[in-house]
């Protein structure tokens, strides 16, 4: 039986960035527009870390159950390791999508009704990324949904909620934030390129090769800043404040286009999260100033 603390890292806390930058970017973005309201935005918290939980014990199912988790580099697998039966770890998964479904439907009682479909299509892409009979990592199509559902619909419904309209400022904001929640993607992918590719995993970066997926990884972080220059040029000046993360960016960007492989590459998606973190809540101060 797994300990509490391997349950805990089971739930990779790394990825939870994911989670917490666009809540704070789109809570921001509400606060530009004058609504912002705290309990919702708490609310879209917990949506948005339940969510990020469950995709990661589902991940740990489905890949586990199919054995391309056999020989990894990176953090612990459940399944893979042996010390948790598949069925737990996929009771915890449909766990964790219930609490992100109730804090949903609370959310869609108090602002509007159509989030229930928006929230069933994120059950629906967290669990079909590695599971069913064709999940869509194994098809390099990881990063669009996570681009989508963790970016543009994060952001955005984080705003909504709060708002009741999505604003310009919200859409450029989960831009931004949702390319740096692909590179967190790229980063685990590129670690994995061997392995992943041995079993027959398609996903992105395979298919790229080793060299395309580091200067990809590049090109989505400098994307990223981007758009907080373009918030700054539209209106909201303030929102430069997120090239205060630029520093963040210096040992992941060094690693990954030094040719780094490996269990070089596990502190790459630490650093990556952390620039996550910290440009979701400057971008989100930024907006609110």
């Amino acid at each position: 039986m797994a300990t509490p603390r391997q349950w805990i890292e089971g739930a990779r806390p790394r990825t939870l960035p994911a989670a917490i930058a666009p809540v704070l970017a789109g809570s921001g973005a509400a606060a530009a527009a004058d609504h912002f309201v705290w309990w919702k935005a708490l609310l879209c918290l917990v949506v948005a870390l339940a969510l990020q939980v469950g995709v990661n014990y589902a991940n740990d199912y489905s890949d586990g159950i199919r054995g391309t988790d056999a020989e990894r580099v990176g953090p612990l697998r459940l399944v893979g390791s042996g010390v948790a039966a598949p069925a737990r770890v996929k009771t915890a998964a449909l766990v964790s999508f219930g609490v992100a479904a109730i804090a949903g439907l609370a959310l869609a009682a108090a602002s509007s009704w159509w989030l229930v479909l928006v929230g069933a299509a994120a059950i629906a892409a967290a669990w079909g990324y590695t599971g069913g009979p064709r999940p869509y990592g194994y098809s390099g199509l990881g990063e669009l949904f996570v681009f989508l559902f963790f970016g543009l619909a994060a952001v955005c419904g984080t705003t909504f909620v709060q708002a009741g309209r999505v604003t310009g400022a919200s859409v450029v904001a989960a831009i931004g934030v949702g390319l740096l929640a692909c590179a967190v993607l790229v980063a685990n992918n590129l670690r994995d390129i061997p392995t992943d590719a041995s079993v027959g995993k398609r996903t992105l970066a395979v298919r790229l090769g080793d060299t395309r997926t580091r200067w990809f990884f590049a090109v989505l972080v400098a994307a990223a800043f981007g758009c907080a220059v373009a918030l700054a040029l539209s209106g909201h000046p303030s929102a430069l404040l997120a090239l205060a993360a630029l520093p963040l960016t210096v040992v992941p960007l060094s690693a990954v286009l030094g040719g780094a492989k490996g269990r070089a590459l596990i502190p790459v998606l630490q650093g990556t999260g952390r620039l996550l973190l910290a440009y979701g809540l400057l971008v989100g101060l930024g907006l609110a100033l």
